[in-house]
């Protein structure tokens, strides 16, 4: 069933937003003036983060009895030390109204969208998963200022859509990893039911249906979280979507790769990709084309060291299902990009990328030398395995 209409919209709150106060310019989402971020056509070449090297003194906590420390409140819970970031962490899903006062509601534009008029693109065959399409298809953007991502440059990237009434509200991203199956993160899906629930493969301009190949929307027939996932610190981060027909690949619509178990990829520069905020805060925009930013893997012992330098507090611990990239200023994932892959290129193989990171969490967006978090693909791929093997999906779509 093809949905016409895609509005990147979430459900209205009279709670103030994760990041403090109201939304009030989400009611902008279309709007595609950002220009935070600079181009990334080219990757650069690999940097390393370094550790945040205080400027001032560092803070010093007082014993106040045995095995006790005086902290901040916020980092007492249930009289012990939060180690786990939870209600400190910036879920990378945006829960508040998209309009700025109580009565108002996000309803659809009369015919915003036009019907396409162009038959079926053509069908790739298949060569394999993870091949990116540097320079796009049918046609190139020049410039891309704003770090947009060419159309089917990513092909295996997805969005989670909620359907609700004669709307499809964005809940996330996620990726293709088989016809039928989608990989995303948890968070974004373990309080849905799948009677409302969409996967769009192959779109890029949100605006817009008049894109060379049309996207292809099914509905969402399982969704598969992990056992041991926790909602407050997002502890094992992974779901997958089984898909109530499979998808037709396409130059648009192909799947990912993944890692292998306990895959590494430190200092390695990777891409990510979504159509979330620009920026942390009111100010933050949500993309209309698909953006794409690159950005440095940080191993975990720097990424935690660097954490401990945030709100997280001294003591926090990064739990060995996550894995962190970026601590570049003004590069970084944000609100709504939440489940969206983080893929790495194949050495030797140009052009051919693995989904190494799943979108999860952060401490604000973009700031110099804080990185973004992710769940860790190679962590977690037994997990994946063993539900995949349950279903008899084929391997061969996702190794490379």
């Amino acid at each position: 069933m093809k949905i016409s209409c895609f509005i990147l919209c979430l459900m209205a709150s009279v709670c103030v937003a994760q990041d403090g106060s109201l939304d009030d310019l989400i009611s902008e989402i279309f709007n595609t003036d950002s220009n935070s971020f600079t181009s990334t056509s080219e990757t650069p070449e690999p940097v390393t983060i370094e550790p945040v090297v205080e400027t001032k003194q560092q803070i010093k906590y007082e014993s106040c009895g045995i095995e006790k420390e005086c902290v901040p409140r916020w980092l007492c819970s249930e009289d012990e030390i939060n180690t786990s970031g939870i209600n400190i962490i910036d879920i990378r899903i945006d829960t508040s109204s998209p309009c700025p006062k109580y009565l108002e509601v996000c309803c659809a534009l009369p015919n915003k969208r036009d019907k396409p008029d162009v038959p079926t693109g053509p069908i790739d065959q298949n060569r394999g998963c993870g091949y990116l399409n540097p320079n796009g298809f049918g046609f190139k953007i020049t410039g891309d200022e704003n770090q947009e991502a060419q159309f089917a440059e990513f092909p295996w990237m997805v969005a989670i859509l909620r359907q609700d009434f004669q709307l499809n509200l964005y809940e996330c991203g996620g990726a293709v990893i088989a016809p039928d199956v989608i990989l995303t993160a948890a968070h974004c899906v373990h309080t849905k039911d799948t009677t409302n629930l969409i996967v769009r493969a192959g779109e890029w301009d949100t605006q817009t249906t008049k894109e060379i190949i049309p996207h292809e929307d099914r509905y969402v027939k399982e969704i598969v979280y992990h056992e041991k996932f926790n909602n407050g610190s997002l502890y094992n981060d992974v779901a997958l979507l089984f898909l109530d027909s499979p998808l037709v690949f396409q130059m648009n619509i192909q799947p990912v790769c993944l890692p292998d178990i306990g895959e590494k990829f430190d200092f390695e520069r990777c891409f990510a990709t979504g159509w979330g905020k620009n920026k942390f805060g009111k100010d933050g925009e949500y993309q209309v084309i698909l953006k794409k930013i690159d950005l440095p893997v940080m191993n975990n012992p720097t990424c935690q060291e660097n954490l401990r330098k945030t709100r997280l507090g001294r003591h926090f611990i990064l739990h060995d299902s996550f894995m962190c990239a970026g601590g570049e200023k003004d590069k970084d994932t944000c609100k709504g990009d939440g489940g969206s892959p983080l893929v790495c290129p194949i050495k030797g193989q140009p052009d051919r990328y693995k989904a190494t990171g799943l979108v999860a969490w952060g401490i604000g967006c973009g700031e110099e030398n804080i990185p973004g978090v992710y769940a860790n693909v190679a962590y977690l791929r037994p997990w994946i395995d063993e539900k995949l093997a349950m279903r008899r999906i084929n391997s061969k779509y996702f190794t490379a």
